[in-house]
Protein backbone atom coordinates (compact mmCIF):
# COMPACT_ATOMS: atom_id res chain seq x y z
CA UNK A 1 0.00 0.00 0.00
CA UNK A 2 0.99 3.80 -0.27
CA UNK A 3 3.17 5.16 2.62
CA UNK A 4 3.97 8.73 2.66
CA UNK A 5 6.21 9.14 6.10
CA UNK A 6 7.71 12.24 6.80
CA UNK A 7 10.54 13.68 9.10
CA UNK A 8 12.57 16.42 10.08
CA UNK A 9 10.25 18.69 12.17
CA UNK A 10 10.91 20.45 15.46
CA UNK A 11 11.65 23.41 17.35
CA UNK A 12 13.62 26.24 15.87
CA UNK A 13 14.15 29.93 16.80
CA UNK A 14 13.22 32.26 14.27
CA UNK A 15 15.88 32.30 11.42
CA UNK A 16 16.76 29.13 11.70
CA UNK A 17 16.24 26.59 9.18
CA UNK A 18 15.45 22.76 9.09
CA UNK A 19 15.08 20.21 6.38
CA UNK A 20 11.95 17.94 6.06
CA UNK A 21 11.87 15.04 4.20
CA UNK A 22 9.35 12.61 3.19
CA UNK A 23 10.11 9.14 2.27
CA UNK A 24 7.57 7.31 -0.33
CA UNK A 25 6.60 3.37 -1.01
CA UNK A 26 3.70 1.70 -2.82
CA UNK A 27 4.11 3.34 -5.92
CA UNK A 28 6.16 3.77 -8.47
CA UNK A 29 7.74 7.30 -6.86
CA UNK A 30 9.63 8.76 -10.06
CA UNK A 31 6.64 8.69 -11.98
CA UNK A 32 4.60 11.26 -9.75
CA UNK A 33 4.98 14.49 -8.74
CA UNK A 34 5.57 15.57 -4.77
CA UNK A 35 4.05 18.58 -3.03
CA UNK A 36 3.96 19.81 0.42
CA UNK A 37 1.35 21.11 2.32
CA UNK A 38 0.88 22.88 6.01
CA UNK A 39 -1.89 23.58 8.18
CA UNK A 40 -1.76 25.67 11.20
CA UNK A 41 -4.03 25.75 14.45
CA UNK A 42 -7.42 27.22 12.87
CA UNK A 43 -6.02 27.66 9.30
CA UNK A 44 -7.07 25.47 6.15
CA UNK A 45 -4.24 23.34 4.44
CA UNK A 46 -2.30 25.38 1.98
CA UNK A 47 -0.03 24.01 -1.01
CA UNK A 48 3.43 25.34 0.38
CA UNK A 49 5.83 23.53 -2.44
CA UNK A 50 5.46 20.86 -5.64
CA UNK A 51 7.76 19.18 -7.93
CA UNK A 52 7.19 17.37 -11.32
CA UNK A 53 8.43 14.07 -11.23
CA UNK A 54 11.81 14.38 -12.71
CA UNK A 55 12.50 17.59 -11.03
CA UNK A 56 12.04 19.80 -14.29
CA UNK A 57 9.37 22.11 -11.91
CA UNK A 58 8.86 23.76 -9.15
CA UNK A 59 6.39 25.87 -7.20
CA UNK A 60 6.35 27.92 -4.37
CA UNK A 61 3.58 29.61 -2.45
CA UNK A 62 4.32 33.42 -2.27
CA UNK A 63 4.80 33.38 1.35
CA UNK A 64 8.16 31.04 1.14
CA UNK A 65 8.98 32.09 -2.24
CA UNK A 66 13.22 32.32 -1.69
CA UNK A 67 13.18 30.78 1.24
CA UNK A 68 12.21 27.30 1.28
CA UNK A 69 13.44 25.05 -1.34
CA UNK A 70 11.53 22.01 -2.46
CA UNK A 71 13.69 19.03 -4.17
CA UNK A 72 13.58 14.98 -4.65
CA UNK A 73 15.80 12.33 -4.60
CA UNK A 74 14.09 9.08 -6.67
CA UNK A 75 17.15 6.81 -6.20
CA UNK A 76 16.11 6.88 -2.80
CA UNK A 77 12.27 7.64 -3.34
CA UNK A 78 12.11 10.80 -0.54
CA UNK A 79 11.49 14.22 -1.40
CA UNK A 80 12.66 17.41 0.88
CA UNK A 81 11.84 20.47 1.47
CA UNK A 82 14.77 22.64 2.97
CA UNK A 83 13.37 25.62 5.08
CA UNK A 84 15.82 28.98 5.61
CA UNK A 85 14.99 31.97 7.49
CA UNK A 86 11.79 30.50 9.19
CA UNK A 87 9.50 32.70 10.75
CA UNK A 88 6.83 32.52 13.50
CA UNK A 89 4.19 32.19 11.07
CA UNK A 90 5.65 28.75 9.60
CA UNK A 91 4.54 27.31 12.32
CA UNK A 92 2.44 24.81 11.12
CA UNK A 93 1.85 20.80 10.35
CA UNK A 94 4.05 20.12 7.51
CA UNK A 95 2.64 17.15 5.06
CA UNK A 96 3.63 15.21 2.25
CA UNK A 97 1.47 14.47 -0.44
CA UNK A 98 1.12 12.82 -4.02
CA UNK A 99 -1.89 11.48 -6.61
CA UNK A 100 -0.71 7.94 -7.48
CA UNK A 101 -2.29 4.36 -8.23
CA UNK A 102 -5.00 5.93 -10.68
CA UNK A 103 -5.28 9.06 -9.70
CA UNK A 104 -6.07 9.10 -5.45
CA UNK A 105 -4.55 11.34 -3.45
CA UNK A 106 -1.68 10.43 -0.60
CA UNK A 107 -1.00 11.72 2.31
CA UNK A 108 2.06 11.33 5.50
CA UNK A 109 1.00 11.68 9.13
CA UNK A 110 2.51 15.13 9.58
CA UNK A 111 5.19 16.45 11.36
CA UNK A 112 4.90 19.38 13.54
CA UNK A 113 7.57 22.58 13.09
CA UNK A 114 7.35 25.56 15.51
CA UNK A 115 9.08 28.47 15.51
CA UNK A 116 9.77 30.41 18.58
CA UNK A 117 12.27 31.73 20.46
Amino acid sequence: QVQLVESGGGLVQPGGSLRLSCAGSGFTFSNVGMMWYRQAPGKERELVASISSLSRSTNYADSVKGRFTISRDNAKNTVYLQMNSLKPEDTAVYYCSTRANGGKDYWGQGTQVTVSS
